[in-house]
């Protein structure tokens, strides 16, 4: 059985036993540990929080942030991926991304912050809602008909884990998209993978130039070539030196260089060479491109254009001949167009090899199966939330009791609950506040006499249903 089939068998499995959030016991995303030699970490403004990454979970999995409640964020980043896409092109609520679906681990460790392959996004705070905006992607657009951004507000407004959630992290249950978007960029950046063979090696030297004492020969001589800069003659040919993949792709954190241009991947997604995706700069780490059993996970660069690593080694190899064109060539980061000429490196296959084995070193395992990162849902859409303010038990289909709205200022309504039921309201101190009869299958209680504060209805019929609700 392959790591890849047994990866997928994990995560069929926590699917089965997700479903259930403890808000006493949340994971850990704010204390994960950091490897030292890591140094880079953009979270500035946005610190990750317990809280707030467990809301941004549940909004990343939620399909109910899509017009059709069919595609979520993890549609197009999936765990088993390394929160990627195997698909050339993912499939949205109204039609496929431009794009492939870039990885999205390490976000946090890069100088980068500017997000999405041509990096329009300011931040990854303004990133995680513009999918959601896109008429294809999520369908919240607000043109060609689609319903617009405050309309997913009031449909999660009405969604009672979210009164939950949004009161845990905010201290009350408002809903708004700059708090959408801390909380998404909290949980995504702390997607992390530092447990891999080139960590190992990496926690025993002093620097990236070191023989790691874990390492093959065949694997430190491809972290040689890798981080080695190559010398060129003045027609571009390498003659000496490494393959300097390490200037735009840093270790050890193998994030992208702010300053990089294009890598001569000029191609949109299924197009000949006169239909050009020229404003390309931006890549994500190099880290976990290979999955635990040395497969990609998925197709390589923006338009997918390779689904080997061996088919990048030789993009960089040797450029593609209409990159020549003089205005093209202009576009190529100066580090591969060397005295002005797309580099030629001329690899032999030892050292095609060499690399190769250096760039499985950097992929670990833990961020594939890691409960904190997995589907919270259970595998109808409903999820269990213990320990907060309200009521526990959320379904995506709500086919029992109701409380609307929650918060409430002066009625409080419930529907769904049978006409025999009657209706009683208890304090924090468990004093009971006052007794109601149902009828017709629904009931509205005044509460305006009620100082602001929580409280718990208790629904009483063949059973008890308890719902905590906010008082205004």
């Amino acid at each position: 059985m392959s790591l890849r089939t047994l990866t997928g068998l994990i995560l069929s499995a926590l699917i089965f036993i997700c479903g259930t959030i403890d808000l006493n016991d949340l994971p850990d995303y704010n204390s994960q540990m950091v490897p030292s030699y890591i140094l880079k970490d953009n979270t500035s403004g946005n610190f990750i929080t317990n809280e707030g990454a467990t809301l941004g979970r549940v909004l990343f999995y939620d399909k109910n942030l899509s017009v059709n409640n069919k595609v979520a964020c993890a549609s197009c980043h999936m765990q088993e991926f390394a929160f990627s896409d195997t698909a050339l092109v993912s499939e949205g609520a109204n039609d496929q991304t431009g794009r492939h679906s870039m990885r999205l681990i390490n976000s946090r460790f890069a100088d980068e912050t500017r997000f999405f392959w041509d990096e329009r996004a300011a931040s990854l705070e303004e990133q995680t809602t513009m999918p959601i905006r896109d008429h294809g992607e999520m369908g919240f657009s607000g043109s060609n008909g689609d319903p617009g951004f405050s309309d997913l507000l009031e449909k999660l407004d009405e969604i009672d884990y979210y009164n939950e959630l949004f009161f845990l992290v905010y201290g009350d249950t408002l809903i708004t998209e700059a708090r959408m978007q801390l909380a998404l960029a909290q949980f995504i950046r702390s997607i992390q993978s530092f447990d891999s063979k080139y960590d190992i090696g990496r926690a025993q030297v002093n620097n990236d130039g070191a023989p790691f004492p874990n390492f093959t020969n065949n694997e430190n001589a491809g972290k040689n070539l890798f981080i080695t800069p190559p010398q060129f003659d003045s027609n571009g040919l390498r003659t000496a030196g490494g393959l300097g993949c390490g200037g735009c792709h840093r270790p050890p954190e193998f994030d992208i260089d702010t300053n990089s241009g294009s890598n001569g991947v000029i191609l949109a997604v299924g197009g000949g060479q006169g239909n050009l995706d020229t404003f390309i700069t931006r890549s994500p780490t190099l880290r976990d491109l290979l999955d635990p059993n040395g497969e990609l996970n998925g197709p390589m660069m923006h338009n997918g254009q390779f689904n080997t690593i061996q088919g990048v080694i030789q993009h960089y190899n040797s450029l593609p001949a209409f990159i020549q064109n003089p205005t093209l060539a202009l576009l190529l980061d100066p580090r591969l167009r060397p005295n002005g000429n797309p580099q030629q490196l001329n690899m032999t296959p030892q050292e095609r090899g060499q690399l190769i084995s250096f760039l499985q070193t950097l992929t670990g395992s833990d961020v594939y199966t890691n409960p904190k990162w997995s589907n919270p849902f259970d595998s109808s859409g409903n999820i269990n939330i213990t320990g907060g303010q309200f009521t526990s038990v959320y379904e995506s289909e709500k086919t029992e009791v109701q409380i609307f709205p929650n918060p409430a200022s002066s009625t409080l309504n419930l529907k769904g609950i049978d006409a025999k039921a009657y209706l009683r309201i208890f304090d924090n101190n468990g004093k009971m506040l006052g007794e109601w009869n149902a009828s017709a299958n629904r009931a509205s209680i005044n509460i305006s006499s009620l100082k602001s504060g929580v409280y718990t209805l208790h629904v009483v019929d063949n059973s008890t249903r308890y719902f905590r609700f906010i008082k205004k």
